[in-house]
């Protein structure tokens, strides 16, 4: 489970199907100062939060300087046993200096989505800008992994072109990092096209729900060891459904009007405070509470990148599905804190019930015989206790 978090809201992009474009004069241009996102992030860790994705708009203001500033600014906000243990980037492409910089503010998985994988489609929905230089954007990537930088996350916003064409793109990008650097993808992402201020959009290739479950098991097949993130783009019914498709990572408790995790009953959108519509508007507990009660297992892992699960290491676990041995328990240490310091009573009896379950299935004796030991810890007030 995670939380976005968006930054500032310039850009100097036009592309005909974000709210964000520069030509677009209703929208309200926003960049939050320390303060606000510290204010934000109290707010984000009042409700559980551990794990956020930073989201900038392409600007000149939005370096990579200050990119890697709020990233410490969100590491360095304690209020109560709230912290945030891992903070993702979604932001433009870097030349390798300024990937260099970022890394070594601790982010975790840095994003660039291609958002079309088809060239003349691109050029079309990309008239002005540095990102309509497609190469660049392609190869973003390539640089991050030479600014030291190996948990990369790809995406395509389907609905802009043919939506199996990108789905084989995106294998096919999958395949470029798995045979030049023995490493794939740490996320991917499938958005599909929804509304903003003032969008063009060809509705030509707009994605059926029948299509988009078809599209999520085929990456899940195919990718087997990525995490795969489904947002709250989606209504609650297709966010529901996809979990049993591979869907892997979800947010919750999702607020995209810059500022507005802090301000009191913000619960009507403004697109032109937004990037796009979003189509869940369930609380985090909300959320956790459904997972529960399908007999999922929510979770605020972070371990993996602390540790140095990253990269060909990670690889190394997950592609032979070593990594459940550290999933499984991490989760439920996790979900044991959110369940002690946030959750309403009816949600905590729920999530131990499930914790209980799960410890019985565990069946490496070591592990599970740890994992009940650092339970107890937690319980008597200790926090951030992983494998």
């Amino acid at each position: 489970l995670f939380a976005p978090l968006y930054i500032g809201n310039k850009c100097v992009n036009n592309c005909k199907y974000c709210g964000f474009r520069v030509s677009n004069t209703d929208q309200l241009r926003t960049t939050l100062s320390d303060k606000q996102i510290i204010r934000e992030v109290e707010a984000l860790e009042e409700n559980g939060q551990k794990r956020l994705i930073l989201v900038y708009g392409e600007h000149p203001d939005y370096n990579a300087e200050f990119i890697a500033h709020t990233v410490r600014t969100v590491y360095d906000v304690k209020k109560d046993n709230g912290e945030i243990r891992r903070v993702n980037i979604n932001a433009a492409p870097l030349d390798i200096e300024g990937f260099k910089t970022v890394k070594e503010s601790g982010i975790g998985t840095y994003q660039v989505f291609q958002e079309t994988y088809h060239p003349e489609t691109y050029k079309n929905y990309h008239p002005s800008g540095p990102k309509r230089d497609f190469n660049w954007r392609l190869t973003s990537l390539d640089r991050a992994m030479e600014g030291g930088i190996d948990d990369l996350g790809i995406g395509a916003l389907f609905g802009l072109y043919n939506w199996k064409y990108e789905a084989l793109a995106l294998l096919r990008h999958t395949n470029h990092f798995e045979a030049v650097y023995n490493i794939g993808p740490h996320t991917l992402s499938f958005p599909r096209i929804k509304a903003a201020a003032g969008t063009e959009v060809d509705p030509k290739y707009l994605v059926s729900d029948e299509e988009f479950l078809r599209l999520i098991a085929i990456l899940r097949l195919a990718v087997p060891y990525t995490g795969m993130i489904l947002t709250a783009r989606e209504p609650v019914a297709i966010r529901q459904e996809a979990l049993s498709f591979g869907v892997s990572q979800i947010d919750g408790g999702t607020k995209l009007e810059i500022g507005s995790y802090s301000e009191q009953d913000q619960d009507l959108q403004n697109l032109n405070r937004e990037q796009f519509e979003i189509n869940d508007s369930r609380s985090l507990n909300e959320i956790i509470d459904e997972l529960l009660d399908q007999g999922y297992l929510p979770s605020f892992c972070t371990g993996c990148y602390r540790v140095g699960r990253t990269g060909e290491h990670f690889m190394e676990f997950s592609v032979p599905g070593f990594i459940k041995r550290y999933c499984t328990p991490n989760a439920i240490l996790t979900l044991s804190e959110y369940l002690m310091d946030y959750a309403p009573k009816a949600t905590a009896e729920k999530g131990w019930k499930v914790i209980k379950e799960n410890l019985q299935k565990m069946t490496e004796t070591a592990t599970k015989k740890e994992t009940k030991i650092r339970l107890e810890r937690i319980k008597k007030g200790e926090r951030d206790l992983f494998f």
